[in-house]
């Protein structure tokens, strides 16, 4: 009946698995709220200002009401149409509502902003989020029109089958404004014009093309050739320019050169070694990470071309790298501590026993996360290995007694019930110190709460659970594998006799 009753047990966390959420971090309070807005390509600093003052506008409630300390704004880094704002808050102790309930406030009126594109996020433990949070995502292929097609297409199939993720960011935009002058090679060559003289006079006309470097008093002072009639500032301006030719004339720029205006995209990309455009999606603050990815990866194969293939980065893809290599450890922790066991007990039987009784443990902890909503995360994965140790430490206390008692003469039933009685009270002190020790982490609050939870609860509920396999079943499964190996003392006394009858038949023994 125990066996049976386990067997259903494990069953049912089986089940209870594909229920669970699976993420790599739980949402974290870390005491800070991030704001990152985007403008149009080709915008200036002074429409940044702007809208960052409307940001700052609806975060400065916060601060009045005692929510944050401060605000925080940087205007124009790495790209003038870009702006950070931090919101630092108080201390935990200090505020009612948590980062995630201010974040889901801040969403619906930053999006209202006109002219730029606001998201609100907030960095991790393990800091893999990129600006603007949420999940992100790359489109690869082999042309950067096409790929940017499948991404539009992509997007709006997010926006209309996918609920949970809203407000894609293609980060691609092909609209930063960008003069380009095309030069009639032909043309140049009939005229007598050399193209390193063209290219010189455009260098010196537009930027100033820079000579050499005087030495003055040990301090080196750029010689720069520049336009003394002042800027090319007009794209008009450089067709009135002359370059010289060959033969000492000024030919016009405009009979050798045709300027043309057009967007091109300030980045491009790459990710696996392939041209790539990269999407940020903001995700519901209760939507578990994994059924993000899964979801995204269906709908990528029915929305998605063939030649264009998607990828997940940041969070996502380190979810993907750790749930394989989680799975591998769990399975290399039972193993290391089966052939330690076997070391121990000098044999497979006991340790045998002993490993069995370790997957139930799993699946109490299963059961644990279920039941207190706590998802499947790194942290939780964590406690699971923690839990395999001490799983096994209380089935030793058992296991090992009751091998003693058989080396003594007793048979295997009397052996573990014996075993069992007499290690009740250290099995109870340990599994009750070890789950009491786990209050601290489930109960605390502030800096990395979210952390200790995850831990907390599979320590705790998962060791309480897991009680009933350590007094129920390792007795259990003692009596129906022990059965099949004799006592260590058995081995030790047919070793010794052996010895003996080696000893009365060897060459110049006085033996009868």
């Amino acid at each position: 009946l125990p066996i049976a009753l386990a067997l259903l047990f494990a069953a049912g966390a089986g089940v209870a698995y594909q229920s669970l959420d699976r993420e790599l971090i739980p949402p974290e309070d870390r005491g800070l709220v991030r704001v990152f807005a985007s403008g149009p390509d080709g915008v200036g600093l002074n429409f940044m200002d702007r809208q960052t003052t409307t940001i700052e506008d609806i975060l400065q409630p916060y601060v009045d009401r005692g929510e944050a300390s401060s605000i925080y704004s940087m205007i124009g880094m790495w790209d003038p149409n870009r702006t950070f704002v931090s919101l630092p808050l108080v201390d935990w102790s200090q505020r009612e509502r948590s980062q995630q309930a201010i974040m889901d406030e801040l969403r619906e009126p930053l999006a209202a902003i006109p002219g730029v594109r606001a998201s609100v996020w907030s960095s991790n433990s393990l800091n893999l989020r990129g600006q603007g949070g949420g999940i992100r995502i790359a489109l690869l292929g082999n042309d950067y029109d096409e790929i940017f097609e499948a991404t539009k297409t992509f997007a709006a199939a997010i926006e209309d089958r996918l609920t949970n993720l809203t407000r894609p960011n293609i980060r691609f935009d092909p609209t930063q404004p960008q003069l380009s002058v095309e030069i009639d090679r032909r043309r140049a060559a009939d005229l007598g014009v050399d193209l390193q003289a063209l290219a010189a006079t455009l260098r010196a006309m537009i930027d100033g093309d820079e000579l050499i470097d005087l030495n003055i008093d040990d301090e080196a002072v750029p010689i720069l050739l520049e336009s003394a009639s002042g800027e090319i500032n007009d794209p008009s301006d450089l067709v009135n320019l002359y370059v010289s030719a060959n033969n000492g004339k000024l030919i016009p720029l405009s009979s050798i050169v045709t300027l043309k205006e057009e967007g091109v995209a300030t980045e491009l990309n790459r990710q696996k070694q392939r041209r790539s455009i990269e999407v940020n999606i903001e995700m519901a603050e209760s939507y578990a990470l994994q059924r993000a990815v899964d979801d995204l990866r269906s709908l990528g194969a029915e929305v998605l071309p063939d030649n264009v293939s998607l990828v997940f980065l940041g969070e996502a893809a380190t979810l993907e790298e750790t749930s394989r290599e989680v799975a591998l450890t769990y399975v290399l922790a039972i193993l290391v501590i089966f052939l330690v066991l076997a070391a121990q007990f000098e044999g497979f039987t006991s340790a045998l026993v002993v490993t069995l009784i370790v997957p139930f443990g799993v699946a109490a902890a299963i059961f644990a996360l279920l039941l207190t909503g706590t998802s499947l995360n790194i942290y939780s994965q964590i406690g699971l290995v923690l839990l395999i140790g001490l799983m096994a430490k209380n089935s030793v206390l058992v296991v090992e007694f009751a091998d003693q008692l058989r080396d003594r003469g007793l048979n295997v039933r009397d052996a573990i019930e014996q075993g069992a009685a007499r290690r009740l009270r250290p099995v109870m002190m340990t599994l009750v110190s070890t789950v009491l020790g786990g209050l601290p982490l489930i109960l605390g609050t502030g800096a990395g709460a979210e952390a200790r939870h995850s831990i907390g609860w599979v320590v705790f509920g998962g060791l309480g659970i897991s009680a009933l396999f350590t007094l129920y079943l390792t007795p259990t499964l003692y009596l129906l594998i022990a059965r099949f190996s004799q006592a260590r003392v058995a081995e030790t006394t047919r070793l010794s006799e052996e010895l003996e009858h080696a000893e009365l038949h060897s060459p110049g023994s006085h033996g009868p």
